[in-house]
């Protein structure tokens, strides 16, 4: 008996030590996928980032603030501001729908897209229904983009744009708020889809404020988001601020009203008019 309970003692430690051993190997493929995985992330965030604009405009009569801050390495989102060689200015946000690395791949594409019809196609409404064929056309049915697209006249201070599905910017100052919402559907949804291009005058010392959802629905402890009518307010009560302090002071509010657990890829851009006709 004693001889059959070595035994088997001696097996069941074999047993253990085969598995463990096991483990052991599962835990280092483990170790050298996840490396491999974050290499990865780590490799489309900085060709990511290299696509965001290393310089936004100085001149032509706008002043811009802008940032992104993915919730998982790599973002859906993006902005981008051009400055035309006829002295227009263009300038967008868009929010991709889903996460992580097809979201990031989809955005670069839109990117890219948008940065040759700005040079090529005159009118937003036009440059929206180019990109919304475009995009219906490399991805499947459930992926799509929320958009907002503007051109920049600095001679008559006047500005054209397109919203399709994007929350709307809202333009401050002179003693009016306005919500920018004229447009039509997200990008993407189908084949074919007319925008509504909208006008709005833009005066010296107003100011415009772009955003994504995972700014306005942040959300804190207790599910509430942080919301439009607040965002709203803190820029009213701080826009005659420089552009990078109204920033922080969004970004401070907004990561302290969701303990920095972003569940979703932020984005704020602010655009100041900062001239007169004369001055252009």
């Amino acid at each position: 008996m004693t001889e059959v309970l070595t035994f088997a003692a001696s097996t069941s430690v074999g047993v253990v030590g085969l598995i463990l051993y096991r483990l052991r190997l599962q835990l280092k493929a483990s170790r050298r996928e996840l490396a491999r995985k974050e290499a990865e992330i780590s490799i489309a965030h900085e060709v990511q980032r290299a696509l965001f604009p290393r310089q936004l405009p100085r001149d032509g009569g706008l002043e811009f603030a802008a940032v992104c801050i993915p919730a998982g390495g790599i973002s859906g989102d993006f902005y981008d501001a051009i400055q035309l060689p006829d002295g227009r200015q263009v300038f967008a946000i868009a929010d991709i729908s889903g996460k992580g690395i097809s979201a990031a791949l989809i955005m670069a594409n839109l990117q890219a897209v948008l940065r040759v019809l700005a040079n090529s196609v005159p009118e937003p409404g036009p440059v929206c229904r180019q990109l919304n064929s475009h995009l219906h056309q490399v991805t499947d049915a459930s992926k799509f983009a929320t958009f907002f697209y503007a051109i920049w006249e600095p001679r008559n201070r006047h500005l054209t744009y397109v919203n399709a599905g994007h929350n709307p910017p809202f333009l401050l100052g002179n003693q009016r708020r306005q919500r920018l919402e004229e447009g039509g559907m997200p990008l993407g949804m189908f084949p074919h889809t007319e925008f509504q291009t909208g006008e709005v005058f833009f005066h010296p010392g107003e100011l415009l404020v772009l955003y994504s959802d995972g700014l306005t629905e942040a959300a804190n402890a207790q599910r509430v988001e942080f919301g439009e009518s607040q965002l709203e307010s803190i820029v009213s009560a701080h826009c005659q601020k420089p552009l990078p302090e109204i920033q922080q002071i969004v970004l401070d509010a907004v990561q302290k009203w969701a303990a920095n657990q972003l569940e979703d890829d932020l984005t704020l851009v602010l655009v100041r008019c900062i001239s007169n006709t004369s001055d252009v």
